[in-house]
């Protein structure tokens, strides 16, 4: 007889010890996951003392229990820049784990929503671990291959689950991979050749030793560029830093170009090294041995993948000859440094939302596809 489905808010030091490790129960036999770093999830849901996003939003954790034996966890949030940004009566919910049981995924997402209906929301949307600047959406197309750096991996049937409960998708979010080693299209070749002799133009690498400084100028571009994208959210400025900070190891000179133009920066390219490649067989410990292993492996990494996360021109400039030219030069540039550099074979862009044509246009021009999809949900409440 299958025992009865306990839910339990996440209080003690031992509820938030089991909800961060629920994962390793769930994926053991997933040869695709990639454990994440302990430590970086319980910083995450840690409250504000570990988390600035929790200084404008609220959330609430819970396992669900059969016997002893922990079977799922979720999450609901309410952020008042989501609110703002997104719409009144939006509340979100997320860090969606569970064994494949209707009823228990039933009853995590009834919790859930109904925290989010005492603090008059409308209508649910997730899965948002917790914002849409962590891990959002649920993964539904590419499952054969493991993640890379800052995106999530699920289970095949949480989409069943998550559907079978009454919600429905509302937005796709792609990533679009390509081979490296070999030259980009001829046409993009011209066009990089043509940003070369605009002297107005000037792609620089970022220059890490003075961080802080490029790292503010780089967000604040993209909360321009972005500002008009669904789901887009502004960083505060102690998440700036806070976003910095968690970077700053995982940042390289020539895998960050800031775009100049008469002077004046107005646009970036960020990427990253597939650092999961460095940290899967730590098992998201990094302590006794761990930190060391990954302050080595990060000293030279050679990886054979690389992520494009983020990438922004100033909205006074989207839709103009110049936004094309450093794009393609950015591009162009950190794909021969991610080659000559750290040994990658492989690029990512991603995530680009559905209906972003300029992103899905430079995709296509670099003849890059969709490898992996991740889906965000809605219901009303």
């Amino acid at each position: 007889m299958t025992s009865a489905i306990i839910i339990k808010p996440v209080e003690t030091k031992a509820d938030h010890k089991a909800f961060v490790e629920l994962p390793w129960q769930l994926y053991a036999k997933d040869p695709h996951w990639v454990p994440p770093l302990k430590s970086e999830m319980h910083g995450l849901i840690g409250g504000l003392k570990t988390n600035p996003w929790f200084e404008h939003a609220e959330a609430a954790f819970w396992l669900a229990y059969q016997g002893n034996k922990p079977v799922g966890r979720i999450s609901a949030q309410v952020d008042q820049l989501v609110l703002k940004h997104m719409g009144a009566g939006t509340g979100h919910w997320g860090m969606f784990e569970c064994i494949d049981d209707p009823a228990v995924a039933d009853a995590l997402m009834n919790t859930a929503e109904a925290w989010l209906r005492t603090r008059g929301m409308t209508r649910a949307q997730g899965p948002f671990s917790l914002s849409i600047w962590d891990e959002p959406g649920l993964l539904v197309q590419g499952f054969e291959a493991p993640p890379t750096v800052m995106m999530g991996h699920h289970l095949p049937y949480y989409e069943r689950l998550i559907t079978a409960h009454g919600y429905a998708g509302v937005k796709d979010l792609h990533c679009w991979s390509l081979p490296i080693k070999q030259p980009l299209p001829e046409i993009v070749q011209r066009i990089v050749a043509a940003s070369e002799r605009n002297a107005k133009l000037v792609t620089r690498p970022v220059d890490k030793t003075n961080f802080d400084a490029e790292a503010a100028l780089i967000l604040d571009i993209l909360n321009d560029a972005w500002a008009d994208n669904w789901g887009f959210v502004p960083l505060t400025p102690l998440e700036i830093a806070y976003v910095g900070k968690k970077l700053k190891p995982i940042i390289f000179n020539n895998l960050v170009r800031i775009a100049e133009y008469e002077g004046e920066p107005v646009g970036f390219m960020i990427t990253l090294p597939d650092v999961n490649e460095l940290t899967r067989d730590l098992n998201g410990e990094l302590f006794p041995f761990g930190w060391a292993k990954l302050l080595w492996r990060l000293r030279k990494p050679q990886v054979k993948r690389m992520r494009v996360p983020l990438m922004g021109i100033r909205k006074s400039l989207q839709g103009q000859r110049v936004s094309s030219l450093m794009a393609f030069q950015m591009i162009e540039y950190i794909r021969r440094s991610s080659i000559a550099d750290f040994g990658a074979s492989e690029g990512e862009i991603g995530w680009i939302l559905d209906d972003n044509g300029p992103m899905r246009s430079i995709a296509d021009v670099i003849d890059s596809h969709v490898t992996r999809t991740y889906r965000v949900f809605e219901r009303p409440l």
